[in-house]
């Protein structure tokens, strides 16, 4: 039986959405990528508008580099596996990094299936 929306967390959250939309992974992977390269080569630029008082600024750069260094090290696998998907990218701190990822790419409509949206919207927000 499967448990409500409300009880279930990022973990399976992500395992969802990856098995759901799997097409939708690898680009997302990629962006994802994109955007943790940008902010480790323009840090200046990213921590002048910073605005998060709940995560310091030091941590979300290494949010970053532990997200893109996964991304790397386990490769297409990360892709294709729901459960490694969601073990090494939304566990932990990580999840808050991945979930701007995730909101950030519908926000800038970078999917090609448009529930995409409807699933990140229905797992990742309140």
């Amino acid at each position: 039986m499967m448990q409500p929306l409300t009880a279930l967390n990022n973990v399976q959250k992500a395992r969802l959405l990856h098995a759901l939309l799997l097409q939708e992974i690898p680009p997302f992977l990629e962006y994802t990528s994109e955007m943790c390269v940008y902010i480790v080569n323009h840090t200046e630029e990213v921590q002048a508008v910073w605005n998060n008082p709940l995560i310091s600024f030091g941590l979300w750069v290494e949010l970053s580099k532990d997200a893109h260094l996964k991304i790397l090290k386990y490769g297409r696998n990360i892709e294709r596996s729901s459960s490694l998907f969601a073990d090494q990218l939304f566990d932990g701190y990580g999840a808050c990094f991945l979930v701007h990822c995730l909101t950030t790419y519908v926000e800038q409509c970078k999917h090609t299936d448009p529930k995409f949206t409807t699933a990140v919207e229905l797992f990742f927000h309140p």
